[in-house]
């Protein structure tokens, strides 16, 4: 979980020594573009502290948002999302776990994802929540990915899930079940 969260921010694991983050940089200009060609975007992360950093970003460069995490109550997660899908806000940041459910939110038509998810069925899910019924543009999706990391590693296991996934929906089920020194590659320097 360390070197996941060094990957989003290293200030997550050191925040005495910790580098300047590259992730955080390549958002800093994915979304200033973006913004500038007036496109909403959702923000995902697992990791709230990780979402807490993307937050003192925006309120530096006075970009107005909306916040959702896992502890926000029923109440404030409707005025949120309404404030949100009236244009309060041309970012969302959203907790991965409280984003995958009950949310509707056309007014995006960019989503990013600032962390992989070890179930790529729930990013899946959270990316949907601007791909919904009333949604009138294309919607794109951002993954930041920190080169030749567990990251990465994780990736190459989604694309193995995925495949596995369809195989099995499509019956040809090719008994591709993850092995041990699979799951072990993932921490395995390359």
């Amino acid at each position: 979980m360390r070197l996941r969260r060094a990957c989003c921010n290293p200030a997550l694991v050191d925040q005495v020594n910790a580098p300047a983050s590259s992730k955080l940089k390549v958002f800093q200009n994915t979304l200033e573009e973006l913004l500038s060609n007036d496109h909403k975007v959702l923000v995902f992360s697992q990791f709230v502290d990780h979402l807490s950093l993307l937050r003192e970003h925006l309120e530096k460069e006075r970009i107005s948002y909306q916040y959702l995490g896992g502890s926000t109550s029923a109440k404030n997660r409707k005025i949120a999302i309404d404030a949100f899908q009236s244009g309060d806000g041309d970012v969302f940041l959203i907790s991965l776990k409280a984003g995958g459910f009950g949310l509707k939110l056309t007014a995006a038509d960019y989503v990013i994802h600032m962390d992989p998810w070890w179930n790529p069925a729930v990013e899946d899910q959270a990316s949907d929540r601007a791909h919904r019924i009333g949604q009138t543009r294309p919607v794109t999706i951002y993954r930041m990915v920190t080169r030749g990391t567990i990251e990465e590693k994780i990736v190459a296991l989604h694309h193995q899930q995925r495949e596995l996934a369809d195989s099995l929906l499509s019956g040809t089920d090719s008994r591709g079940k993850l092995t041990v020194d699979q799951l072990k590659s993932l921490l395995r320097e390359e």
